[in-house]
């Protein structure tokens, strides 16, 4: 669900952030005002003092949000079970210049999940931009990790952009097109 707003918050308590576009880390300190300005895929942008910074769902509960629940898998899941909560995730992952999720926009070229030597699974996941000059792919590299990385077993998410092949519009699901309006 997509959210435009101008909505003012206050930090509730410290919390970790990414600066839009590069993708970086830091603590926005409690106490700090900014301005809500995009609401996404479970996460929160805001704006303050001159810049973005993306909010976790998980992190919602520091401006006042209702936190995201954090995925679940059965003890006994296969796989295709993690593969298929992994896909969930990346469904949940936006450009922020655009609010179709970078699944349904064709950006995933591919998701490859390997089960390591302790039980846990590793994925890698080589995904495009729309342009090769897109400023947001750090920051939706950082999302893609951040959400694939909540899946209960995956300990360790590596997120490649490529850009062979290009992306062109026919990438797109069906939904992504009629919602653009490109249909």
């Amino acid at each position: 669900m997509a959210m435009q707003s101008n909505e003012p918050v206050v930090f509730e308590r410290d919390c970790e952030a990414a600066l839009i576009p590069a993708g970086d880390t830091g603590i926005i300190p409690k106490g700090a005002e900014g301005m809500i300005t995009q609401a996404l895929g479970g996460s929160y942008t805001v704006y303050i003092q001159g810049n973005l910074f993306r909010i976790d769902g998980k992190d919602a509960d520091a401006i006042g949000k209702e936190p995201e629940p954090t995925p679940e898998l059965p003890d006994d899941a296969s796989t295709a079970d993690v593969e298929q909560l992994v896909w969930d995730q990346m469904r949940r992952c936006f450009d922020p210049e655009i609010p179709v999720n970078i699944v349904d926009l064709g950006l995933v070229y591919r998701c490859e999940i390997r089960e390591q030597a302790n039980g846990s699974r590793a994925v890698e996941v080589d995904m495009t931009l729309t342009a090769p000059g897109c400023g947001m792919g750090d920051i939706i590299a950082y999302d893609v990790r951040e959400k694939v990385r909540q899946v209960p077993t995956v300990d360790e998410v590596d997120v490649e952009i490529v850009f062979d092949p290009p992306w062109s519009f026919e990438m797109m699901s069906e939904a992504a097109k009629l919602q653009t309006g490109m249909m």
